[in-house]
């Protein structure tokens, strides 16, 4: 499986785009693949709210399982993805374009520089 260079990732499969101090999160197409067809995504924040790394900001609902979305870095949520409200199967379809899910502002630069890239990703995925 391929995983996009231009994009970082964690541990709990969320890649993250970095571009300056702002952080595009979503899942990787691994998560989905192990989740299924995705039915639900709620995303437990609202522009202006704090996020500290390593906590839930939301969940998603396949077929399969429940997970929770974990914050990859500290910042500030800059906006959200209502288009996953009514259409989740964006996350499907696209994960990486259209299913994004929160766009954080941040000034965590040691967060950043933990992120892995898609070779150090996908060891991790080959590890699993």
């Amino acid at each position: 499986m391929e995983f996009p260079a231009e994009l970082k990732y964690t541990k709990d499969h969320e890649w993250t785009k970095v571009e300056g101090n702002r952080i595009t999160v979503g899942i990787t197409a691994f998560a989905v693949e192990q989740l299924g067809d995705i039915t639900l995504v709620s995303l437990d924040v609202k522009v202006g709210d704090e996020l500290t790394s390593g906590k839930t900001f939301g969940t998603i609902e396949s077929v399969k399982t429940l997970s929770d979305l974990y914050a990859p870095l500290n910042g500030k949520v800059v906006a959200v993805n209502q288009d996953l409200d009514a259409k989740p199967e964006l996350v499907n379809e696209d994960p990486y374009g259209k299913g994004w899910m929160v766009v954080i502002e941040t000034s965590d630069s040691a967060g950043i520089a933990q992120l892995m890239d898609e070779k150090s990703y996908g060891d991790h995925v080959k590890a699993s």
